[in-house]
């Protein structure tokens, strides 16, 4: 899998998070970025013939083998640009807690099913502070 190139997202961020007129109590506004795939195997059974009947006459076939199958699919986890903050996080004491350090445009790593979708600005999720895995290193 090729790695893109990191492109410094916080000017446009900054650009839209003065334009948005909401303010977030315990939720970053996070516009998810295009889904990550990642290359997966999947295992199948393979019958070994037709379906034959027991006793009681309930017909059962027998899977002796299995097949690796590998995909590529979706990842579990999502990469989101930080389009607002919570609001407690402009007047929060830094105490050297690293989350206090999200800033404005940077790329989060969050897992796909977390969150809640916020359709007042298309293409937004709300996530909250522990939901965010990491935060991608720029150079």
């Amino acid at each position: 899998m090729e790695e893109k190139e990191i492109i410094d997202q916080s000017p446009i961020a900054e650009e839209l998070s003065g334009k948005i007129k909401y303010e977030f109590f315990d939720f970053f506004l996070v516009k998810p970025l295009d889904p990550v795939k990642v290359t997966k195997e999947f295992s199948k059974p393979v019958t070994t013939g037709k379906p034959t009947k027991d006793e009681n006459g309930i017909e059962a076939q027998d899977f002796d083998k299995v097949e690796t199958e590998v995909k590529e699919v979706n990842s579990d986890y999502r990469k989101g640009v930080v389009i607002k903050r919570p609001m407690y996080f402009d007047t929060a004491k830094d105490d050297g807690n690293p989350l206090m350090n999200i800033k404005t445009g940077d790329i989060v790593i969050f897992r796909d099913t977390a969150g809640l979708y916020f359709d007042l600005i298309k293409d937004s999720k709300l996530i909250r502070m522990y939901d965010i895995l990491g935060i991608e290193k720029t150079k």
